[in-house]
């Protein structure tokens, strides 16, 4: 049996703010190891018996970063699928498992969240292969945790008979978040688990259970798959047929209807890190209970998370709190109250602010850019160029821009003339002027870009080539 693992890769950053952000969700942050959580779940099963190269499925804006840090470790993907829009799991699944059935009529997938915790990565092998012994005969299988406490933050899966296989149930019912007592109920009780949102299941099984019980989120998923085009090293699906798509997960749509449903109990290290206390749990603690990280000096404080991006950070005489510093943000809540931190997305979504959305540091397909200062009329931005990246030739109307090469090697378009920059040396590029940047050496080119003009938004960039094909 081949398993393909589809990663889902969506999300839109709001739980752990202030480091996660719309355009750099905590999927494609390294918040538990030095990797992204994206790279860990990639590497998670890489290398193991029956295991394929994963499917990646992701937003369009994510699209350079994923393929990045898939190249960074090494695994080539299947293949990368571009969601036009966010349609929520039950049509990212369906598309994966159009696209996997014209490769292999008998594919099983492995659907994966990008950004969960696994700790014990034999125990959920071992899981895999209990629900592998199913999966032929039509059943889908969902991965059910093993609960270390009476949680109120997840929904849960209560477990029937047992299956023909060993370790798997039938499900007698999915429950949505229960309130304590009835949490507490659950987990004296013995037979109900944590709802994983990790699946198995032949591709056509899930499809044929999609159109009876979800036949619009079927037919417009095939449509969007049918109609698909390749664009670089992606897939980008119909966003026509796609954006037509209701929008459900994989519970709503599939898993709640079906009488395929079967759960294998995982006792695997779990967690959704979905907020700031539970990154806490899974974090490395000192004998005060405190899990930090960056540059951080702490002081009679206990039980907490502290994390420094970019200062020192000092924290006196307080206990179960969380303190995390940005750039250009900074939190400070208890851990008992990190669930609010989405209000603080909605205040900056209401007030027409960016810090929801981006960091001051921007990635692009050719490297990064990073905001160092901005006042009337000027800006200034240190700007990094991976070895053999290109920007767009480009123009814009109301700005021109100063470049001075800090290290490696710039080769410049300006207007007609191509000239090479080398460390120290810099150029002007005039209002109005076609120009380009390119880093033709081995090594990383740094520079300075100082803007000045009446208006310095990044939209006034006037595409006229780019190898990215964003022109």
């Amino acid at each position: 049996m081949k398993i393909y693992p589809v990663i889902l890769s969506g999300g839109s950053g709001t739980r752990l703010w202030p480091l996660s952000r719309a355009v750099l969700p905590k999927q494609l942050l390294p918040l538990v190891s030095d990797r992204t959580m994206l790279q860990d779940t990639a590497l998670r099963l890489h290398g193991r018996p029956q295991m394929m190269a994963p499917l990646v499925v992701c937003g369009n804006e994510h699209r350079f970063l994923v393929a990045e840090q898939m190249r960074e470790i090494g695994i080539a993907p299947l293949g990368i699928l571009l969601e036009p829009v966010g349609r929520n799991t039950a049509p990212a699944v369906a598309a994966a498992a159009h696209y996997l059935r014209a490769i292999d009529a008998d594919a099983v997938m492995l659907v994966l969240p990008a950004d969960h915790v696994i700790e014990n990565v034999d125990a959920f092998y071992a899981a895999i292969e209990h629900a592998g012994a199913m999966v032929d005969g039509g059943a889908l299988a969902t991965f059910g945790i093993v609960p270390t406490a009476p949680e109120t933050g997840y929904g849960y899966i209560q477990s029937g008979k047992p299956a023909a296989a060993a370790q798997c149930y039938s499900v007698d019912r999915f429950v949505e978040k229960p309130d304590r007592a009835t949490a507490e109920g659950f987990v004296a009780a013995g037979n109900y688990y944590w709802n994983s949102g990790m699946f198995l299941f032949r591709a056509d099984s899930y499809l044929k259970e999609l159109q009876e019980y979800a036949p619009a989120i079927a037919s417009a998923t095939e449509a969007a798959v049918s109609k698909d085009y390749r664009d670089l090293d992606f897939c980008r699906l119909d966003e026509a047929s796609f954006t037509s798509c209701p929008s459900d997960s994989i519970d709503y749509a599939v898993m709640e209807h079906t009488r395929h449903a079967i759960v294998v109990p995982a006792d695997i290290g779990w967690n959704d890190v979905g907020s700031w206390s539970a990154l806490w749990e899974v974090q490395p603690q000192d004998a005060q209970g405190n899990a930090t990280r960056g540059d951080v000096y702490l002081d009679d404080v206990s039980g907490s998370l502290v994390r420094a991006e970019s200062r020192i950070v000092a924290v006196v005489g307080v206990k179960d709190v969380v303190v995390v510093e940005t750039n250009d943000a900074v939190l400070v809540c208890h851990k008992d109250q990190v669930q609010r931190v989405k209000n603080i997305v909605e205040h900056l979504k209401t007030k027409q602010r960016t810090e929801h959305l981006h960091h001051t540091k921007v990635y692009r397909p050719w490297g990064c850019y990073e905001g160092i200062d901005i006042g009337e009329r000027f800006q200034v931005k240190r700007i990094t160029v991976n070895p053999g990246g290109k920007l767009s030739l480009q123009m814009h109307h109301h700005r021109a821009e100063h470049w001075i090469v800090v290290s490696g090697t710039a080769r410049v378009t300006c207007g007609d003339q191509v000239t090479l920059l080398t460390e120290n040396e810099s150029t002007y590029i005039p209002i109005g002027t076609t120009h380009r940047l390119e880093n033709p050496g081995k090594l990383p080119l740094h520079l300075i870009e100082v803007q000045s003009g009446s208006y310095l938004g990044e939209d006034d960039i006037v595409r006229l080539e780019d190898v990215y094909q964003r022109a």
